[in-house]
């Protein structure tokens, strides 16, 4: 049967990025990932740990202050220039009919200059600058809130894992107290015994390592929002739950909404305010003046005003506009290498994850159920002496191994899935209810 996505929805920016990574694909199953002495646990769910990463993940915190920043160079760029008030006096202290003050000239103007454009340039390029700062603060947060979902994944993985681990020290309980029987009825030689108590001792040492891998990536995961001792015991979700998969052209087409082209276009756009910029710093300033010229020698008074344009060679600016533009030009063909990467990057991860998808449906549908059926049947005919303790465990090696095959196929799987809506600035569907 093909399986297909319902149609993704777009997460929309800033305040929704964090959306992303609630994976609707890890929904709580209390029965699959805790045993009845784990219930009253405290636990937490993916939303809970994102959210308290998006809220207080140290490094999070610095594109605040570093927007702030931005906005005050916008400020900055907004003011004009502060006009210049001079004052001038001539025809004083000299000879003949200039001597002392009876002939001096006093002037007062004040000068302005004319920007041209440079100062709304200017604005442009510090708004463009702060837009270049959100985006890359919704990027970091998509980025912490993905890495999040890795490290819930991890400890979810080593709580399945403990639960298989469970069922296989229970196997090897009920192995030893069978063989224990057959042994003291003469049936079976006490090394029998021996090797399936060896055998028991080896799962709970498994054990023991799995449950010091779960604390540390417990761990991990509380160190994304700034805890350095966890407040919780376990995290909830299905490892075994999994959505149903889109086609790779469909999730293509999702691909303009990754965030790095959103980055790309607000490069873009800062690159050609640059430019902008450059070009209008490119044309000489004017300054032009007007005041007031009082006369000593009659008393008089007269406005004055002038102004002033520099000359010389029409461009002033060539280097930073020529580096302006190729910035420019640059923004382009960046995007071109970022698509054929995101999207080769893609169609590794979807065939992958059909690839584990593949794998779960027949190990979950072909494998386990007929090896359990043989388990069954090589118990009884165990204990009726009809096969040897090493016909008993190898049945019983194959079993285990699938259901652990079973489980790594569904960590591979959801591993595939975060970095599927990572890439795509989308969230999966609903999820497909695991077989019964």
């Amino acid at each position: 049967m093909r399986l297909s996505f319902f149609m993704p929805e777009p997460i929309t920016a800033r305040s929704a990025t964090f959306c992303l990574l609630l994976l609707s694909s890890i929904t709580t199953s209390g029965a699959a990932v805790a045993s009845d002495s784990a219930v009253d646990m405290r636990s937490i769910s993916l939303q809970q740990a994102v959210i308290k990463t998006i809220e207080h993940n140290p490094n999070l915190r610095a594109f605040d202050f570093q927007l702030q920043a931005q906005q005050g160079r916008v400020q900055q760029a907004g003011l004009a220039p502060s006009p210049e008030l001079t004052f001038e006096l001539e025809n004083v202290l000299g000879t003949g009919n200039n001597q002392g003050l009876d002939s001096a000239q006093a002037t007062l103007s004040i000068g302005w200059v004319l920007e041209r454009g440079v100062r709304q340039h200017t604005i442009d390029a510090a708004r463009a600058g702060a837009s270049l700062i959100e985006v890359e603060a919704d990027i970091q947060q998509l980025d912490a809130a993905a890495e999040t979902a890795r490290l819930y994944l991890f400890s979810l993985a080593h709580q399945a894992r403990e639960v298989n681990i469970d069922k296989t020290i229970q196997l090897a309980e009920e192995t030893v107290q069978s063989v224990r029987k057959r042994v003291k009825a003469g049936k079976t030689p006490k090394a029998e015994l021996s090797r399936a108590q060896a055998e028991l001792a080896r799962r709970k040492l498994e054990r023991e390592d799995i449950e010091h891998e779960l604390l540390s990536a417990n761990r991990r995961l509380a160190a994304q929002w700034g805890e350095t001792t966890p407040t919780f015991s376990r995290v909830e979700g299905d490892i075994t739950q999994l959505p149903q998969v889109a086609s790779f052209e469909t999730l293509k087409s999702q691909l303009p909404q990754n965030p790095e082209f959103t980055r790309l276009v607000s490069d873009q756009l800062l690159k050609k305010a640059q430019l902008q910029l450059a070009q209008a710093r490119d044309k000489p300033s004017w300054r032009v003046n007007a005041g007031i010229r009082h006369s000593n020698e009659g008393d008089d008074q007269s406005l004055v005003a002038g102004f002033s344009i520099p000359f010389g060679k029409n461009t002033r600016n060539p280097g930073r506009i020529a580096a302006a533009r190729a910035n420019l030009v640059k923004t382009s063909h960046d995007e071109q290498a970022v698509r054929i990467r995101i999207e080769t990057a893609l169609y590794v991860m979807v065939e992958e994850l059909q690839h584990s998808l593949h794998v779960i449906e027949a190990v979950r549908g072909e494998i386990i159920p007929p090896l359990e059926q043989a388990l069954s049947e090589t118990r009884r005919a165990y204990r009726l002496g009809r096969y040897s303790y090493l016909e008993l465990r190898s049945v019983q090696a194959e079993l285990l191994d699938a259901q652990n095959t079973l489980v790594e196929a569904s960590i591979d799987a959801h591993r595939n899935i975060i970095e599927i809506e990572r890439l795509t600035g989308v969230r999966m569907a609903q999820p497909k209810r695991s077989n019964p």
